[in-house]
């Protein structure tokens, strides 16, 4: 049983089709006409091999494209949880007591201990092309923040400014992982 569309069979729909027809007629015409008919023929052909490379330069260069961002946003899920581990080194330190005059010595170390741990976490995300942005005094910016709050501008502070950060923004090779979690200040 013959599954084809009925209009695929009909004559012209095939350029092996169009050019035994081309042929015939080129049979029956003059010499410049046999010419003109080829010359058509020949840009024709070139004009599909054209379009044919063109097309395969943009595969090309779609699939290199696709392959670099395969590469570099490979670790977006396992990048996001880290960050999340970070976050929590830096709500742990905030939790500690603030520096006193006199403290135990043992808080002290414990302190030191973790930011020393923090500073050296944090570079090693950014060694690996994740990197923490405060935007804390930065006019807000949707691509980067998230406005959890709104109040009034204090004082000496332009509206749109971002008052205060909950969390950074983290980026992944300049591709937003998690967005910052902020305060703006109110207009008007």
């Amino acid at each position: 049983m013959d599954m084809s569309d009925p209009a695929e069979n009909l004559p012209g729909n095939t350029p092996a089709e169009e050019t035994s027809a081309a042929q015939d007629a080129a049979f029956d015409a003059t010499p410049e006409e046999r010419i003109a008919a080829l010359e058509a023929e020949v840009a024709q052909v070139r004009e599909r091999w054209l379009r044919s490379e063109a097309e395969m330069q943009n595969l090309r260069a779609r699939t290199q494209r696709e392959v670099a961002d395969a590469r570099q946003y490979a670790i977006q899920k396992f990048a996001g949880d880290v960050v999340e581990a970070a976050q929590n080194l830096r709500r742990g330190l905030d939790a500690l007591p603030a520096v006193q005059e006199g403290e135990p010595e043992l808080l002290a170390k414990l302190r030191e201990g973790f930011e020393g741990v923090e500073r050296s976490f944090l570079g090693v995300l950014e060694r690996n092309g994740i990197n923490r942005q405060d935007p804390q005094g930065q006019p807000f910016n949707p691509d980067l923040h998230q406005a959890m709050a709104e109040q009034p501008a204090p004082e000496g502070v332009a509206p749109g400014t971002v008052i205060q950060a909950w969390t950074p923004a983290w980026t992944l090779n300049g591709r937003l992982l998690k967005p910052a979690m902020v305060v703006v200040a109110a207009k008007g």
